[in-house]
């Protein structure tokens, strides 16, 4: 049975309590983690009063990362990137003094943001303050997946270069595929974001404009990141096709300055092995050992062109 975390402004403590909805003098934090989808849709119709619209999103969670508002709610869609860059979907339903996360599993930093509302009750002061925190420790986990992504493509690199025909197409257009959904989910929480102005946002403070502030900026680094991942991830391949190409280049060289050394020995081979009667070397005493100071002379000569050439 789910339970919320409630805040009393009077006597400035927080505490664990079933779920209700607060008094003019409390607010809450109600997590809906792996709820059944009947008990949160009866939560948020019964005892919240949410706009139908916000129950059928909350429950199907196949959302974008928005900003929607309605009479007294506000529902804001954002995501957390697992460790593999899976992504799991987080509703946050914003009333004048509560907000509802819901979420179809349990995550490392909602417990750690639990833990941080009790030990300090100054976090919940307001409904603005607690999505503060909710957001800046879903934000602060994106860090680890731009690591996470270096790391990929450092080792990918440095496998090209210590083999360039490694088989590694099929992994980096996974990566590059997941790099875009990734683009696509952080470019509309930036824009989500860009609207949680006091203004706009009547459940917050002015003063906790700049915290916002400061999680869209994060968010602003982490797109540039991913940016410059996927331009990374294309000049991986094209780094990979060329360094294949050069191997190839290398790998015909050689084979042709070979043939080329053999060659006129062939010739003069060739050139003694006719069984015309009549020639003068045949029948010489030293012509065996001089063909071969001939040819030796020969293959030693292209050798030494092509190396002064630079060719070897």
């Amino acid at each position: 049975m789910a339970r919320m975390l409630l805040y009393d402004s009077n006597a400035r403590t927080v505490r664990e309590t079933d779920i209700r909805k607060p008094e003019e003098n409390e607010v809450a934090w109600i997590p809906f983690i792996g709820e059944p989808t009947e008990e949160i849709e009866r939560l948020l119709t019964e005892t919240f009063h949410c706009h139908p619209l916000i129950v059928e999103d909350c429950i199907k969670r196949n959302q974008r990362a928005k900003l929607d508002k309605y009479d007294i709610h506000l529902l804001l869609t954002f995501f957390h990137v697992n460790k593999d860059m899976s992504t799991v979907e987080i509703e946050h339903v914003i009333g004048p003094n509560y907000v509802i996360t819901v979420c179809s599993r349990e995550i490392d930093w909602m417990k750690e943001t639990a833990s941080e509302f009790l030990r300090s009750a100054d976090y919940m002061e307001f409904s603005g303050g607690i999505l503060y925190r909710l957001l800046d420790r879903c934000a602060d986990h994106y860090a680890n997946v731009v690591d996470k992504v270096d790391n990929v493509l450092d080792g990918f690199e440095r496998a090209i270069f210590h083999n360039p025909h490694v088989r590694i197409a099929e992994e980096v257009f996974r990566l590059k595929r997941r790099m875009h959904h990734l683009r696509r989910i952080f470019g509309d929480e930036k824009v989500a974001l860009g609207q949680l102005t006091h203004q706009q946002f009547p459940y917050s403070r002015q003063e906790a404009d700049v915290y916002f502030i400061d999680i869209y900026d994060h968010i602003s680094r982490v797109l540039d990141s991913i940016d410059t991942f996927r331009d990374s991830i294309t000049s991986l391949l094209d780094l990979q096709i060329n360094m294949k190409s050069d191997r190839m280049n290398e790998i015909m060289k050689t084979l042709t300055i070979i043939s080329s050394i053999f060659l006129p020995l062939t010739f003069l081979v060739g050139l003694y092995g006719m069984n015309f009667h009549y020639m003068p070397e045949l029948k010489w005493k030293f012509g065996y050992p001089a063909v071969w100071v001939v040819m030796l002379l020969v293959a030693g000569g292209l050798w030494w062109y092509y190396k002064r050439k630079k060719w070897l």
